[in-house]
């Protein structure tokens, strides 16, 4: 059974940045393309970023993203982080990961202005 867990949300001060985590259980990161998207409260979620498999290694991020995070991977750790700098209100939201055709249940970033 595939089980996606997120971690590193939490409450930051605009202008600060923050490292969310994405790891899973059935899931082989280094075979397959992780995103991360963001559900803000009111709104649709939406895409943050993607990193494919270890072989293309192709990243690409939404413009609001640009030049303030990024996305990496461990794959010793299964792991693929996204990691936020210059945080604003705006990013206020739920983040998910997204493994393949998997999702987590999101981690709460709220950044306060």
């Amino acid at each position: 059974q595939v089980q996606v867990m997120e971690s590193g949300g939490g409450l930051v001060q605009s202008g600060g940045s923050l490292r969310l985590s994405c790891t899973a259980t059935g899931l082989t990161f280094v075979n397959i393309n992780v995103r991360w998207y963001r559900q803000a409260p009111g709104k649709s979620r939406e895409w943050v970023a993607v990193i494919t498999d270890s072989v293309s290694n192709f990243i690409d991020y939404a413009d609001f993203a640009k030049g303030r995070f990024t996305i990496s991977r461990d794959d010793a750790k299964n792991t693929v982080y996204l990691e936020m700098h210059n945080l604003e209100a705006e990013d206020t939201a739920v983040y998910y990961c997204n493994p393949a055709l998997a999702w987590g249940q999101g981690t709460q970033v709220t950044v306060s202005s």
